[in-house]
């Protein structure tokens, strides 16, 4: 268990990464708030989680609720509700870390790479919240199929992208955590990279036909972040 848990709001948290998520930091031992716009659906998922769990650390609410009472936000919705979500709870974010796990995907054709103009998503919801948020962008190549498998080492590393150096160590020590390995990947503009390499992944994932691919940095272990 960490010694110095967190409460943390997942916003899209009944969904596959945000339920992933949701399970590894409650097994970690933080307060888990799983935000939705429906309560009653919020309340069915962290029921299910906290069934795995054997224990009460995940809670639902509405996305407001689960915002207002947590000190980091983590967005895990779809794409084509990433700023509408975040708008939505604009007050509720007000002073605290936002990570935005969101990539860029447009279905039918989420194996092809397709940014937004201007080239991050994670950069424009910064531009929209303004600076009363600090946003993160991290977690958008982590499979949720190796997530809800508490037992499974998750064969991927995690890129973080913050303009805020000390939030980014938060969030790096949030996925070790969940035992994920996490670096520094630079400031927040860096993120176009993340986002694009989902589509990549994906498509490796259907021409290899494997359920999450993923990517290692290599050359840099044991080294601490500066």
């Amino acid at each position: 268990m960490t010694p110095n848990p967190r409460t943390i709001a997942i916003l899209g948290g009944a969904g596959k990464e945000g339920s992933g998520l949701a399970l590894r930091w409650g097994y970690a031992g933080h307060r888990v708030l799983i935000g939705s716009r429906s309560a009653e659906r919020a309340e069915a998922a962290a029921s299910e989680l906290n069934a795995e769990l054997a224990t009460g650390p995940i809670s639902g609410m509405t996305n407001g609720a689960a915002a207002a009472a947590a000190d980091l936000v983590v967005l895990t919705v779809p794409y084509a509700a990433q700023q509408e979500t975040a708008m939505e709870v604009a007050a509720e974010l007000a002073g605290k870390i936002l990570v935005d796990v969101t990539a860029p995907l447009k279905p039918p054709r989420v194996s092809v790479v397709q940014l937004p103009e201007g080239g991050s998503a994670a950069v424009a919801l910064q531009e929209r919240l303004g600076d009363m948020v600090t946003v993160v962008a991290a977690f958008q190549n982590i499979s949720a199929h190796h997530l809800d498998d508490l037992d499974a080492e998750v064969e991927c590393d995690v890129l973080v992208c913050a303009d805020d150096k000390s939030a980014a160590e938060a969030v790096i020590a949030l996925s070790g955590q969940i035992g994920l390995r996490a670096w520094y990947a630079g400031p927040l503009c860096n993120s176009i990279v993340s986002e694009g390499l989902t589509s990549v992944l994906i498509a490796l994932n259907r021409r290899y036909k494997v359920p999450g691919s993923g990517i290692r940095i290599t050359g840099i272990d044991g080294l601490e972040i500066v």
